[in-house]
Formats: C-alpha cells, structure tokens, sequence
C-alpha cells in the first residue's frame, strides 16, 4: 500500500456511561471511570499518530462527553466533530451507510458510537490480511472506550466489508 491512498478509520466505543435513575437513555453520561479513561484514548491516538481530521459522533450525551475528552487530548489537531443521530444505536449497516458518504478529502476518520455497533462494523470491514492478534481481540470483547484503527485504500464511499485490514484493537485503561 502506498501511503498517500491509505485512508485509516477509528472506530471508538464510548467510555463507561453511568445509569441514572429515570434518565433516559440517550442523556446517560459518563461514569467516573469513563471520565478517567476517555482522555486515555486521545493520548493513545496521540502517541501513535493516528490523529482524525474528521470525527463522526453519535448524538448521544455519553458519547458527546467521550469525545469532548478525547478532543480534549488531541488539542489544536483536533477536528470539529459532528454530531450524527444515524449513529445513537445503529447497526453496522446504518454506521457504514454514514461512513460511506464521508469526502474522500479525509485520510483519517474517527467514529464514536455504541455497542453492538461499533464491534459488528470492526468486524464486518476487517480484511483477511488483518493483524491477527487486534483481530480476535475485537472479536471477543469490546469493552468501553475501546479502539479499533483499521486502514483501506477505497474511498469512503467503496467501503461494504473485508476491504479495510484491521491494524490496532486497543483499550486505553489506568
């Protein structure tokens, strides 16, 4: 793969989210712990240069507030996201229908939504050639916060399953 045709994708879960009474659950926010983890992502990100020019986020309040953390990292690199209401409890399906009509002007976007999504999307995109060890990491567990950062050279709009190889599967944790 040449470099300059190389588009990565981050698909993020949201931190962990507390249960309030009474609240619904589109307006759940973080717990303490997803208020310690989130900004984990974002050095991770950091730390390994996999900085998003443009975020996708769920319109959800916890996934709001991951990402407030995870910008919140990334500083002056980091994009104004956009809040997407096709991402609150989407399938796979509904999230790549929304990856899909992503500008093929961005290299690296960064997903964050919610479970059962985020893990049947890493799983339906993952390439054969994908690292094996991320690869059943994804699979079996997928817990809060957890990232998935996978590269394709098919523009956003090409992207339908097996054609992005799954290169990293980490969760940032204390």
């Amino acid at each position: 793969m040449s470099d300059h045709h190389i588009r990565r994708l981050v698909i993020m879960r949201h931190a962990k989210a507390d249960w309030p009474m009474g609240v619904p659950d589109h307006e759940r926010p973080l717990e303490e712990r997803g208020h310690r983890e989130a900004p984990l992502a974002g050095r991770w990100l950091l730390k390994h240069g996999v900085v998003p020019d443009f975020i996708l986020c769920s319109s959800a309040l916890r996934t709001r507030q991951t990402c407030t953390w995870v910008c919140d990292e990334l500083g002056d690199k980091a994009p104004t996201p956009k809040l997407e209401d096709g991402l609150y409890a989407a399938s796979a399906n509904r999230m790549l229908t929304v990856i899909n009509h992503v500008p093929d002007t961005v290299t690296t976007l960064m997903v964050i939504s919610h479970m059962p999504g985020v893990q049947d999307l890493a799983m339906h995109l993952a390439s054969r050639d994908s690292d094996h060890d991320a690869y059943m990491d994804a699979a079996t567990r997928y817990p809060t916060s957890a990232l998935t950062v996978m590269e394709t050279e098919k523009p956003w709009a090409e992207l339908d399953g097996q054609d992005a190889r799954l290169t990293h599967f980490k969760v940032p944790r204390h």
